[in-house]
């Protein structure tokens, strides 16, 4: 009889609840061997593999991929040593009982198990050996391959990735066009655009010199605007129907359950700018380096989070749980929505050091390309819109973390100077969103008047 063993939702982090199967990578009966991709598991920000913990066969897919969110835990398919009878394997399902820790098990034959020992390789690249099997058959050139694994490893996403990069987009050359109808008189311009739109020119009067036909006559004919003094007609306004995808509802479910769940207070203070900037530039040029105003704002937080611990926490149920450094995630947009990736010790890195981390973790962000391990735990988040020229606003905090720091825009206000006289200087707002089950308002203001110190004398950064 052949030994049946559960193939569960796997467990990926103590935020992770859930999961999708985006795609199986093998069929009922195949014969697997260790090491080899069952599925790819997608989670609320990103994509990973599980491997197969032993030889053996998938007697049963029980999870179609593309299905909706299921949760740790949930059996996903019947992996036995070797075949075995249809009833057997039914009879295991129906005895089946979920379980975390079933899917806590199942995740350690996942790619970001913390024991699996590294597989052996042919070459000297950092790369999963379905990875290298997948480059070898399709020939692709290893050195072009970035890898998002841990330590940049080259995964079979990776891979697949290259493998199905879009074709070079195939131009067809200039567009056909109708024999010139001399009788028309029409410049070439509103003959193109006349026949991309269908549009009869012998209907369109022209306004040119000897009534030539221009681009306006053809654009005004191509409008729908009623004429002056007619009747005003309404039209269809039918929406365009667009479900949530997978992303976007795990992040709808976990803002509204933050909202929900976390007594949310905000404390807001200005902050004098100008020193800042002029700082900012100088010391780039000094160090050599490329960081923005938000990596300041960053380097600031994790000074200040040093300084004052009990705001650096995630709550979790009833407990606080405190860390020694400030991991600080930043708010990125990105094609797959609001993502946030980690740049983790903040309090303990240099400003160049943390420029080229978040400029980094942002270009992965944007290509999709972030792992787990970028994303999992911190402490802090700074979500900063100052960029599209939102002067203010409240965020909402990303649980289980205790805070969330709101940056707006550096805008000219009017000030008095210290001669008594009338000037003006860039100010930056900042709204300190906290839950109130795990910090005071007194420890939160105290916190927020430290970030203030430092970003308008920021050589005291560097004391």
């Amino acid at each position: 009889m052949s030994k049946l063993r559960p193939l569960c939702m796997p467990k990926w982090g103590i935020e992770m609840t859930e999961g999708t199967v985006a795609e199986w990578m093998v069929s009922d009966g195949q014969q697997v061997a260790k090491g080899d991709v069952l599925c790819l598991i997608e989670t609320n920000k990103i994509t990973n593999e599980v491997e197969a913990e032993r030889d053996g066969f998938v007697l049963r897919i029980v999870e179609p991929a593309g299905e909706d969110a299921r949760p740790v835990g949930t059996l996903l398919a019947v992996i036995g040593d070797t075949a075995a009878e249809e009833d057997e394997v039914s009879s295991f399902i129906a005895g089946f009982v979920p379980s975390e820790s079933s899917g806590a098990k199942a995740a350690s034959s996942g790619k970001s198990a913390k024991t699996k020992a590294p597989a052996k390789v042919p070459t000297n690249l950092a790369i999963s050996p379905k990875a290298l099997e997948l480059a070898t058959a399709h020939e692709v050139d290893l050195s072009t391959v970035e890898g998002s694994g841990r330590a940049g490893r080259i995964t079979f996403q990776d891979v697949h990735r290259q493998v199905n990069l879009p074709a070079a987009p195939q131009f067809k050359g200039p567009a056909d066009l109708p024999a010139e109808d001399y009788v028309i008189f029409a410049t070439p311009l509103a003959r193109r655009i006349a026949h991309a739109h269908g549009v009869d020119l012998a209907a369109v009067a022209g306004t040119g010199s000897r009534g030539r036909i221009s681009k306006s006559d053809v654009l005004a004919s191509l409008s729908k605007t009623p004429s002056a003094g007619s009747p005003f007609e309404v039209v269809g306004n039918r929406p365009q129907v667009e479900p949530f995808d997978k992303i976007r509802k795990v992040v709808a479910r976990r803002l509204t359950e933050a909202k929900r769940d976390i007594p949310h207070f905000y404390l807001r203070i200005s902050v004098r700018a100008d020193a800042l900037l002029a700082f900012r530039k100088t010391a780039n040029l000094v160090l050599s380096s490329k960081a923005s105003v938000n990596d300041y704002i960053v380097f600031a937080a994790g000074k200040a989070l040093a300084r004052h611990p009990e705001v650096n926490v995630q709550v979790h149920g009833e407990e606080i749980h405190r860390f020694p450094h400030a991991d600080i995630a930043v708010a990125v947009a990105s094609d797959k929505g609001l993502v946030t990736p980690i740049v983790r010790q903040v309090d303990r890195m240099r400003i160049d050091q943390l420029a080229d981390a978040s400029a980094a973790l942002i270009d992965k962000a944007r290509q999709g390309r972030l792992s787990y391990e970028d994303l999992d735990g911190g402490t802090f988040t700074v979500s900063n819109l100052g960029m599209y020229g939102i002067e203010a606003f409240d965020a909402v905090i990303n649980p289980p973390q205790g805070a969330i720091l709101a940056v707006g825009a550096a805008t000219e206000v009017p000030c008095r100077r210290d001669d008594g006289s009338v000037g003006f200087e860039q100010c930056i707002a900042l709204t300190l969103s906290v839950d109130h089950r795990a910090i005071d308002g007194a420890q939160a203001a105290q916190f927020l008047a430290t970030l203030k110190g430092y970003l308008e004398a920021p050589d005291t950064l560097f004391a």
